[in-house]
């Protein structure tokens, strides 16, 4: 008897197996298995996964809008009504509160338009602007082209064409803008300027430069001459990669 309740004991006590123990995956697997997530997931979650290049234009806004499962579907919509990256970069707080975001929402994309503007403006100083036509007009299509009406300024440089000053002049009607060389040239010798790059915006999204606007700047390159400012270009701005340089069509 005694044997026998001792072979049910042990027939009781069941220890559990060993775990198989798991093959680690490579290093190497691990990052390509990530970056095949689908493209259905959340924006947020794939670029946490993938980086932020993976991401459309309209993926990147939506994970700006705070919503975890935010599809690239509000930032289409975002970007179309603000017609575009540059449209949204340069829109005022009001304009997303007016397209139906919250104030948290508006405010977080305010803040990144300016900081995408002071990183290009950051790069102006110290550099020689003659050279960098396209910099320089990514530059201002951040920084006006949000704007409903032209606007004329200029950015005023020293012997060596680097930035000492920059002024916005004129804020015309959507179809023209009523300009002078006078008050361009007078804030020139102010700085004490050696030359100035001067530009204006198209906002009807058409950079080509009118009659007047080769005019204008044929008068102000004579003006600058005899007061000793040169002209050193006329950029023409309708929007982020949608510019003209006047003095590359050699307008003057």
């Amino acid at each position: 008897m005694h044997e026998r309740d001792e072979e049910a004991t042990q027939q009781a006590i069941q220890f559990p197996a060993a775990p198989a123990r798991r093959r680690s995956r490579p290093a190497w697997r691990t990052a390509s298995l990530v970056c095949e997530r689908p493209d259905t997931e959340a924006p947020r979650e794939r670029l946490l996964c993938c980086g932020t290049r993976v991401l459309s234009d309209a993926e990147l806004v939506a994970v700006l809008l705070g919503r975890r499962a935010a599809s690239a579907e509000a930032g289409r919509d975002l970007l179309e009504r603000c017609q575009g990256l540059t449209g949204l970069a340069a829109a005022a707080p009001q304009d997303l509160l007016d397209a139906g975001l919250t104030r948290a929402q508006s405010a977080v994309l305010a803040a990144a338009g300016e900081l995408a503007r002071r990183l290009v403006q950051g790069e102006l100083p110290g550099r020689n602007l003659m050279g960098r036509p396209s910099e320089v007009a990514t530059y201002l299509a951040l920084r006006y082209c949000g704007i409903d009406q032209e606007v004329m300024g200029a950015l005023y440089l020293d012997t060596k064409n680097r930035l000492l000053a920059e002024r916005e002049i004129f804020r015309g009607t959507l179809s023209r803008v009523s300009v002078e060389p006078r008050p361009v040239l007078a804030h020139a010798l102010r700085v004490g300027a050696a030359g100035l790059l001067l530009f204006h915006t198209h906002p009807s999204g058409d950079p080509s430069p009118s009659a007047e606007d080769l005019l204008f700047t044929r008068r102000m390159a004579q003006a600058g001459d005899l007061l000793g400012v040169r002209l050193v270009d006329h950029l023409v701005v309708a929007g982020t990669g949608r510019w003209v340089s006047l003095r590359e069509r050699r307008a003057w």
